[in-house]
């Protein structure tokens, strides 16, 4: 029975000092470094919206916009050729069932230079991406199971490919003001940002 109670308490405990933790999905070296870092670009994703009922462009217009937006009022800059840090954006408009829900972990489509970009990435994306071949993360980083109208951003460090900080919203993106709606939910993942 005493072991049975040292257990129970044992258990208990652990949970207590788990959800005592920060919440944050960054280490404190990463947060560090992001604080010293002030350029960044974007690493193209080949996430294309295949239900009809979105415009893949305008929606990833808006999020790019958006996380410029948002970036700038952090003292970042546009820098194409030698970035701090590489945005990459996870976008997951599609029902489940019709595409491969792997949940968003480091994940990077191996690209080659001439492949097709986007316009909304036109003038953001670093101009070296097709050198990114793989992309690691420390344990702080958590893998994300995939969910419906949500978005994932990923801050990666361009010199040693790892992931800095994960952002992502616990809300699903409404359909009706669906840009106002984009905008909000990245602006909520930015108040999380170190």
């Amino acid at each position: 029975m005493k072991k049975l109670k040292l257990l129970i308490t044992t258990i208990m405990a652990a949970a207590f000092l788990m959800s005592c933790g920060s919440g944050s999905n960054i280490s404190k070296d990463s947060s560090k470094k992001l604080k010293n870092y002030n350029t960044y670009s974007y690493l193209p994703n080949q996430d294309t919206i295949l239900n009809r009922d979105y415009n893949n462009d305008r929606v990833h217009e808006v999020i790019i916009s958006t996380i410029n937006n948002n970036m700038a009022s952090e003292d970042f800059a546009i820098d194409n050729r030698q970035p701090d840090v590489l945005v990459y954006v996870h976008t997951m408009f599609d029902e489940k069932v019709d595409v491969n829900a792997n949940p968003v972990y480091t994940n990077f489509s191996y690209y080659r230079p001439g492949l097709y970009i986007g316009p909304y990435y036109e003038d953001y994306t670093y101009e070296n991406y097709f050198t990114i071949q793989r992309i690691g993360a420390d344990g702080a980083i958590r893998q994300i199971p995939y969910k419906e109208k949500s978005i994932v951003i990923d801050f990666i460090d361009r010199r040693t490919n790892q992931i800095l900080w994960r952002g992502t919203a616990d809300e699903e993106i409404g359909s009706r003001r669906l840009e106002r709606d984009l905008r909000n939910y990245v602006d909520e993942i930015f108040k999380k940002f170190p």
